[in-house]
């Protein structure tokens, strides 16, 4: 197979980028997009030009690493797949494939196809974990958990933090990451004493980094490699909306009323 790969070519950030175009030949149906780059840049390397910079690290669909906006739809056009799982097979032969980083301000380019994602990092930073002291492994039964609230936990936990969704909103919003990062506590009794805390301060901190809000496009369930519903969107707004009025009931208690309670 053979294709001609439009890639965004960027020195660094202060730089301006532009799409670049590529032939590469000798394909197989068999690889995955990351080892067709992988192909091109060792032609690059042997023709004497510097190769194309893309974050990958497991390439099993796990880390969330492979961020490349393909044909216009983060992660290619294969529904729940990362980009190191998409294989050229989902290809015609002698395609024009665009390849890109994500576009969101909140993800800087920082080479080619590479990206600044620690944005996401500070948001799970914010709050995005359970303030107690473990300890050794508690017994299996210690704590009953039923099976409608694991599966909800363990649906949310799936997010991998990749930012597709991010690349895909109109509004570059963070929103499904945030509430995939809320759902899988708050469905949890563990996540609970913080749950109302948890829920403002990762949207406060998503607005920090500069994410823009929801306004129900539906593209990042759309695009998500792990399917992550939209509806756990709804879950964080209802958390979010509570915390912020018991919030203002805290503030407009009088000082005297609080001192006598």
């Amino acid at each position: 197979m053979k294709f001609t790969l439009c890639v965004w070519r960027q020195l660094n950030s202060d730089e301006p980028g532009s799409m670049v175009s590529y032939e590469v030949d000798g394909v197989s149906e068999d690889m995955s997009f990351l080892e067709v780059l992988d192909l091109l840049n060792e032609n690059l390397v042997v023709r004497g030009e510097e190769p194309i910079a893309f974050d990958h690290d497991c390439r099993e669909g796990i880390c969330g690493m492979c961020a490349l906006v393909i044909n216009g739809v983060p992660h290619g056009p294969e529904p729940v797949t990362t980009a190191c799982q998409l294989h050229m097979r989902k290809f015609t032969d002698g395609q024009t494939i665009t390849v890109e980083p994500w576009r969101a301000a909140a993800f800087p380019v920082i080479r080619d196809l590479v990206v600044d994602r620690r944005s996401l990092d500070r948001v799970i930073q914010a709050g995005g974990f359970v303030s107690v002291n473990t300890g050794s492994a508690p017994d299996a039964n210690a704590l009953p958990i039923s099976k409608d609230a694991a599966d909800r936990a363990f649906e949310a936990a799936a997010c991998i933090g990749c930012g597709a969704c991010v690349a895909a909103c109109p509004n570059a919003s963070a929103s499904l990451f945030v509430a995939a990062k809320v759902a899988q506590f708050a469905a949890l009794p563990q996540g609970q004493p913080e749950r109302l805390q948890r829920a403002i301060h990762l949207v406060e901190a998503m607005d920090r980094e500069g994410f823009g809000g929801c306004t129900n496009h539906y593209e990042c369930e759309a695009v998500c490699p792990k399917g992550i519903p939209v509806s756990f969107i709804a879950h964080l707004n209802r958390d979010f909306l509570k915390a912020a009025l018991m919030s203002r009931e805290v503030r407009d208690v009088p000082p005297a009323v609080e001192a006598e309670e």
